[in-house]
This record gives C-alpha cells, sequence and structure tokens, in this order.
C-alpha cells in the first residue's frame, strides 16, 4: 500500500492500494507451504479480479505476499499446476509480490467471526467458507 498503518476506512476507501490479508506463521514442518496455499486457493475464488464474492475493490485482489524465492518459486508453480489442472474455467489471477509491511487491523476486527457469529456478512460469506475448509482440511483445524 502507499501509506504506513491505514485505518480499514483507508483501506476499504480502494485508493491505498493495500489488500484485506491475513498473516500467516507456520512451521512447515506442521503443514508445508504447498498445503497452506492449497487451502487459500480452495477457500476463495482466485479467478475474479479485485473481487470476492459482493466484495468490490483493489482491497479484495487475490494475493500471495513471499518472504523468500522459494516461497515466491512454490506459489508460482502451484499457480500453473491449477491453472493446468483446469478446476477454474478461468484463468487464476492471484498476485505473487514480495511482502513489504503488514498492518494488523483495528482491533474489533481480530476474531471477527468468532466473535460476531451471528452478524449478516458472517452468515452469509465466511460460514460457508469455514464449512467447506472443516469438510476438507478437518485434519488442520483445531
Amino acid at each position: 500500500g502507499t501509506i504506513k498503518n491505514p485505518t480499514y476506512r483507508e483501506v476499504s476507501s480502494g485508493y491505498t492500494n493495500h489488500a484485506e490479508v491475513v498473516q500467516i506463521v507456520y512451521n512447515p514442518t506442521v503443514i508445508p507451504l504447498e498445503r497452506l496455499l492449497e487451502i487459500f486457493f480452495k477457500s476463495h475464488d482466485p479467478t475474479t479480479l479485485n473481487r470476492q464474492g459482493a466484495d468490490i475493490g483493489t482491497q479484495y485482489r487475490s494475493v500471495i505476499f513471499y518472504h523468500n524465492t522459494e516461497q515466491k518459486d512454490i506459489s508460482l508453480r502451484l499457480i500453473n499446476e491449477l491453472n493446468k489442472s483446469g478446476i477454474w474455467t478461468e484463468p487464476i489471477v492471484t498476485e505473487v509480490i514480495p511482502f513489504e509491511a503488514f498492518y494488523k487491523a483495528e482491533d474489533y476486527h481480530q476474531d471477527y467471526f468468532e466473535n460476531n457469529p451471528f452478524q449478516p456478512y458472517c452468515q452469509v460469506v465466511i460460514n460457508p467458507k469455514m464449512k467447506k475448509l472443516e469438510k476438507f482440511f478437518s485434519d488442520y483445524l483445531k
């Protein structure tokens, strides 16, 4: 993005070039990057540019921020394999770009689904994704 420590309001304006993302710290001996990426790609539509469901704008783009060349290479290889597999009718538009900085969202966004399970957005958007994750990746969920 173009500014440091942006607010949600600034990011959601679509004018800062930030993306709404999660930062994952993982142990590759417990779960390899390939599996995390598989979960990532199966939990959203990576073929829609600057959009996730009804949410539209560059802040909703599909993006992977890599920390080293190994992560970059694995990400690009998997995207290539998935494109060749024909899982989706359209090509994957997920960006693979170097990590620069991560800005944590305001407190009211932390654990949002857990703290607001009956909010309409959680019921309509997040809950179906959680059910999908539980179905396909239950071994990796706490």
